[in-house]
């Protein structure tokens, strides 16, 4: 069987009439798995995940100095150690100032959903948030997109334990991020965003949230950066297949459920990153996610406005070249044996970019600007990260077995 093909949008029509009529067995399958909309991977809390790599992280240890009082003592009597303690009071007066600057501007984020028809509406799932702006009358929070997924209300707890009504502004699916307004008129803190740029590993961080809820409000853990630019695979149609890679930052400070769209601060008191996700298994310990701020920043900026983020686009549906049974390879697509990576396209859009350059059903791209294209996923992260809305590229596909090019521009369109 196919796996499900993948889109690069949402499609608006129905696609070219197909008047090749070839292998009519290929052509149901790559098209009988049109995803019906799509569905964050993740949960108020973490994402659960296989374990991407078995790292080894130190601890950090204090240094124990021995010293003497008496030079001139000659006595084999035992010198007990002692601890010097004034770096470690520095440290922690520093770390509690930076705190102490931050804490009351990361809030709880209440899910309120109705589960039927016979009941009141009540709180689906908690998590946090981090008021970063304060504007007139409103106040900006940023949050993951999964805390406020499937609300019909959604709910901002500040420090005091006010309940505010918000307004969600705008989500992003891909990212895992959302933004949220409310009334200014009890905000006290914003917190300032610094910058994921500078970060190196072991550096401290810091992690402020509300695990398991409103009970443990304003928790604050403490770790290292355990490592940078991880990319974690989200599942967003639930197919067993990545849709996206995502950067992040690992932290081993401890991210628990409730933690989602907290904060990650440097000893400054700075927010470097969004907390966003955990590895859950029992084998894995002090292994989360945040997603970098400096990647976050563009994406608030578009959220605040009320609009969708807006990706370059192509307008296809296809599946990976590697999932093609031999046979179908060879007698509908015609391709020999050198052609072992790129994506069939199964659908094309009407007025899309690639219905206007002539791509077609069961073309096979296999570079985007000379840019090996391997699979859908690698086709996105191209586009997403090296290519604008209104770039013109050059597409290399194979058809009835013989290369081709063809150049497209890319239009601008909401979602994926």
């Amino acid at each position: 069987m196919y796996e499900e093909h993948e889109k690069q949008s949402y499609p608006n029509g129905n696609g070219q009439n197909e008047s090749n009529k070839k292998d009519k067995n290929l052509g149901g399958m790559l098209l009988s798995g049109l995803a019906g909309g799509l569905v964050v991977a993740l949960f108020s809390g973490g994402i659960f995940l296989s374990v991407l790599d078995n790292e080894e992280q130190t601890a950090g240890t204090e240094q124990v100095t021995g010293e003497t009082t008496n030079e001139t003592d000659q006595s084999n009597e035992d010198v007990i150690p002692t601890t010097n303690v004034a770096n470690d009071n520095t440290e922690v007066n520093s770390l509690s100032e930076a705190i102490s600057n931050v804490s009351d501007a990361v809030v709880g984020i209440s899910n309120i959903q109705q589960v039927n028809l016979w009941e009141e509406s009540d709180a689906a799932g908690t998590g946090s948030g981090v008021v970063y702006k304060k504007e007139g009358d409103y106040a900006y929070v940023v949050t993951n997109n999964h805390v406020v997924e499937g609300a019909q209300d959604v709910e901002v707890i500040l420090t005091n334990g006010e309940h505010v009504e918000a307004q969600v502004l705008g989500t992003d699916a891909l990212t895992d991020l959302a933004v949220l307004r409310i009334p200014s008129d009890q905000v006290t803190t914003v917190a300032p965003l610094g910058t994921s740029a500078d970060l190196t590993v072991g550096d401290t961080a810091i992690a402020i949230g509300n695990p398991l809820g409103t009970e443990f409000a304003g928790s604050v853990t403490r770790g290292i950066i355990s490592g940078l630019d991880r990319a974690v695979d989200v599942d967003l149609n639930r197919d067993g297949m990545a849709d996206w890679t995502t950067e992040v930052i690992q932290t081993d400070a401890a991210i628990n459920p409730g933690n989602s769209g907290g904060a990650l601060i440097n000893t400054n008191g700075e927010v470097v990153g969004i907390n966003s996700m955990k590895i859950a298994l029992e084998s894995v310990e002090g292994i989360g996610f945040a997603i970098p701020i400096d990647d976050a920043k563009p994406i608030i900026e578009q959220l605040e406005t009320g609009k969708e983020v807006q990706r370059p686009f192509i307008g296809i549906s296809a599946v990976n070249l590697e999932t093609v049974p031999a046979r179908h390879k060879q007698e509908t697509l015609q391709l020999d044996e050198t052609v072992e990576n790129g994506i069939v396209i199964a659908d094309v859009e009407v007025s899309s970019p690639a219905d206007s350059a002539g791509l077609q059903r069961y073309d096979v791209i296999t570079k985007i600007n000379d840019h090996e294209i391997k699979s859908m996923l690698e086709l996105k992260t191209y586009l997403y990260r090296e290519t604008n809305i209104g770039d013109k590229v050059t597409v290399t596909f194979y058809r009835d077995g013989k290369e081709q090019t063809t150049t497209l521009t890319l239009s601008e369109q909401s979602g994926i």
